[in-house]
């Protein structure tokens, strides 16, 4: 995949104003917990949440849980925010419904587990058709790519191994293989919710794992007490 760098520089503008870009709509500490909501904005999982993330834990040093609700987005974005709820061994929650996507998020979790009510849905993995046609003509040429046709055979491999390593992910998590394989059987238009009782028995749900705590943190700020940007590493599918 092509990687690109998104540099912050200080000198776009003050950075009050840049820190209060950080602070997305979609997040809400409440003491100990760092509540996700795209829903509440109609909204969905984006990459700018990734930074936003980092930004809030990096800030709200209390933070050991963070509390999900949302309908999915981009599969990219779910994945790095899953790597930071893992480097933090944040716990993660479901307030009312994680969908798609967001179940790569809260799969990251240490303690995994869900409100009365609340519901986790799987489907299979999309590419729309227009983002398909943009990726083509971005990177035929970096790729070599003389005809659609040389590009379809390269989707259909590189499609393979991204299903293969979301496959490797959710195992690694303590989800059972089994479980894990019917997490495909929903198309990408539907979705299928189990049940908190199927939840719990394939290992979705899960009290926190022995010796797993969550990591002591400190808020980096500069000398006029402002939080630091960061420079990071975005890609793009």
């Amino acid at each position: 995949m092509t990687r690109f760098i998104a540099a912050a520089s200080l000198a776009l503008g003050p950075l009050p104003l840049l820190a209060k870009e950080l602070m997305s709509d979609k997040f809400e500490v409440k003491g100990s917990v760092l509540i996700y909501d795209t829903e509440k904005t109609n909204g969905e999982i984006l990459d700018d949440d990734i930074r936003a993330l980092k930004w809030s834990l990096r800030k709200h040093t209390a933070v050991t849980e963070l509390h999900l609700n949302s309908s999915g987005g981009s599969v990219h974005a779910g994945a790095e925010m899953a790597e930071i709820v893992m480097k933090y061994r944040l716990d993660t929650y479901v307030e009312g419904e994680c969908t798609s996507a967001c179940v790569d998020v809260f799969l990251a979790g240490n303690r995994r587990q869900i409100a009365r009510g609340a519901k986790i849905g799987f489907h299979q993995r999309s590419w729309a058709a227009q983002a398909v046609q943009r990726y083509y003509r971005n990177y035929r040429e970096s790729n070599d790519w003389d005809t659609p046709f040389e590009f379809g055979s390269w989707i259909y491999a590189d499609t393979q191994a991204e299903v293969h390593a979301h496959l490797v992910y959710m195992i690694s998590r303590g989800v059972e293989p089994g479980f894990v394989v019917s997490t495909l059987k929903a198309k990408s238009s539907e979705i299928w919710y189990p049940s908190q009782e199927e939840l719990a028995a394939a290992g979705v749900l899960r009290e926190a794992v022995p010796g797993v705590v969550p990591l002591p943190r400190v808020a980096v700020v500069d000398t006029e007490g402002q939080p630091l940007l960061e420079l990071e590493e975005k890609k793009q599918r």
